[in-house]
């Protein structure tokens, strides 16, 4: 019998845990000098106090990039994807350029309804904590539910299991649920077996079957629900284990953060650091040279503007006398950073300081740093933004909210990410190629009709992302306006002969009926 089915989905729960436990240590140490709460410790409670950190960078940085990734990854107001004609329906649809329109226009049409779909399940939110928690832990699991918001399952929460190409074989997800919760199937299945004043501990089990389906069922005190098991296609399978960085032949994926640790636990020490030594500068004691006149109660009781018996040298101030010590903290809090500010991508990477910076210098910047995450992007293309909408579209289809496609006729290309990142890098290019011609067209104005403008004007749409059908003219229609342009001229040309026939036999004419 096989180990998934021979075991509880507890006991498989605790197995894999002993697997999980080094990722999950990683997994605290990042949290704690970026957000605590994500990752907090395993005896943490509703009472108990998280861990403050004495620097804001991680914080920050993790806030900043997660922003940027959830723009890239569901922009506002256009689709991410696009759909595409692929095997014997291209070839076919090649030969059609009527029918292709038309079934582009529609699958246009698709695209905007699973956009619209998107924005009504408002993702944003929970894809916002789930890439937090990928940024720090370097693992989350989303599901997303027929009905209600996605939800997001912390590394705390679950364990998994991969093949060595990185596939899911086996996911157990733990919750913590109150009895209240349980619909009336479930109060009779487990009836007897719990109070009503405990909360429960349900299992979510799921593996792959040797059919390349998945199976699903969740236990309560080893009891399987009956109407929680069910099985999922991999084109419609709503469980999506997410990792930050992917690493060969293991179950779990690392962080973000995990890869500048080193800074942020040298940051957060010399800021600690730094702090209480400004708190014990701060403090103010006054000494008096013992045997002197003035006394220490006088001191002590005076208020402002008093006047006390004493002499200037009897008292001072004492002075911890540590600033080129605390000079040389902040150079090096300063070099940390500025380091964390560039692996974060936060502005202030992008602007050197200087008197003047150019616009072009901060937009050379700004696209060095975006190129840099091109590794990430393109992990979360394949393993968060395919999956939802391939599981979007089918749901859709099977509620005729979408009409149903042909199988393996249309699939989805992602038009975000690192395809973007790589259109931008093609444009910027062009842009430098362009003014360049120019440049030398100021000396040998030749040089500039040697470019094919139907070509660049193409090139410069596709590197912005736009669709240029029937948006730039075709070269039939160029060639049958240059040649009406050149009948109307020549018509014009013959009016004008014309004319300058006829006007001189008309003035005579006028001429010969004023003489009569």
């Amino acid at each position: 019998m096989d180990i998934k089915t021979s075991t509880t989905a507890k006991q498989r729960y605790e197995k894999l845990s002993a697997d999980r436990f080094h990722f999950l240590d990683r997994a605290r140490d990042c949290s704690e000098l970026t957000i605590p709460s994500l990752i907090p410790d395993e005896s943490f409670s509703e009472s108990s106090e998280l861990y403050t950190p004495f620097q804001s960078v991680g914080a920050r940085g993790v806030n900043n990039l997660a922003s940027k990734l959830l723009l890239l990854l569901l922009p506002p107001n256009s689709p991410f994807f696009r759909f595409s004609i692929s095997g014997k329906a291209k070839e076919e649809l090649d030969q059609q350029k009527e029918a292709k329109a038309s079934v582009e226009e529609a699958l246009g049409k698709m695209e905007r309804e699973i956009s619209h779909k998107i924005e009504r399940l408002a993702l944003r939110v929970s894809t916002f904590e789930a890439l937090k928690h990928l940024i720090v832990a370097g693992n989350v699991l989303a599901y997303l539910p027929k009905e209600g918001n996605m939800r997001v399952y912390p590394l705390t929460q679950y364990v998994c299991t991969r093949d060595s190409s990185g596939t899911l074989l086996e996911i157990v997800i733990k919750e913590n649920i109150s009895p209240l919760s349980l619909d009336d199937d479930t109060r009779v299945e487990l009836e007897g077996q719990y109070k009503d004043d405990e909360s429960l501990d349900i299992f979510t089990h799921i593996y792959k079957l040797p059919d390349k389906k998945y199976y699903v069922c969740q236990e309560i005190k080893g009891v399987k629900l009956q109407n929680s098991i069910g099985t999922y296609t991999e084109n419609n399978f709503p469980y999506m284990a997410l990792r930050m960085i992917r690493v060969d032949n293991e179950d779990y994926g690392r962080s973000y953060v995990e890869e500048f640790l080193g800074d942020l636990k040298s940051l957060e020490g010399l800021s600690q650091s730094l702090v209480e030594s400004a708190a014990a500068s701060s403090k103010v004691v006054f000494m008096v040279k013992p045997n002197s006149v003035t006394r220490k109660s006088d001191l002590a009781q005076t208020r402002n503007g008093d006047i006390i018996t004493g002499t200037r040298e009897d008292v001072t101030c004492l002075q911890s006398e540590k600033q080129y010590d605390l000079q040389i903290v902040e150079r090096s809090i300063s070099k940390l950073e500025e380091r964390l500010a560039f692996a974060f991508l936060l502005h202030t990477a992008i602007q050197r300081e200087a008197e003047r910076v150019t616009a072009q210098e901060i937009r050379y910047m700004a696209q060095q740093l975006e190129t840099s995450m091109g590794g990430v992007y393109s992990l979360l293309s394949q393993e968060f933004q395919l999956p939802l909408v391939n599981v979007l579209m089918k749901r859709m289809q099977q509620a005729k909210e979408i009409p149903t496609l042909p199988k393996g006729s249309v699939e989805p290309v992602i038009v975000t990410g690192i395809e973007a990142l790589g259109r931008g890098n093609d444009l910027q290019k062009l842009r430098e190629f362009v003014m360049e011609i120019m440049n030398v067209a100021q000396v040998n104005p030749q040089i500039a009709q040697a470019l094919n403008t139907q070509d660049l004007v193409t090139r410069i749409a596709t590197g912005l992302g736009i669709d240029v059908e029937g948006l730039i003219k075709t070269q039939d229609q160029l060639q049958a306006e240059q040649e009406a342009a050149m009948a109307q001229q020549q018509e014009a040309m013959v009016t004008e002969k014309a004319m300058d026939v006829v006007a001189p036999a008309a003035a005579e004419a006028v001429k010969n009926d004023v003489a009569e």
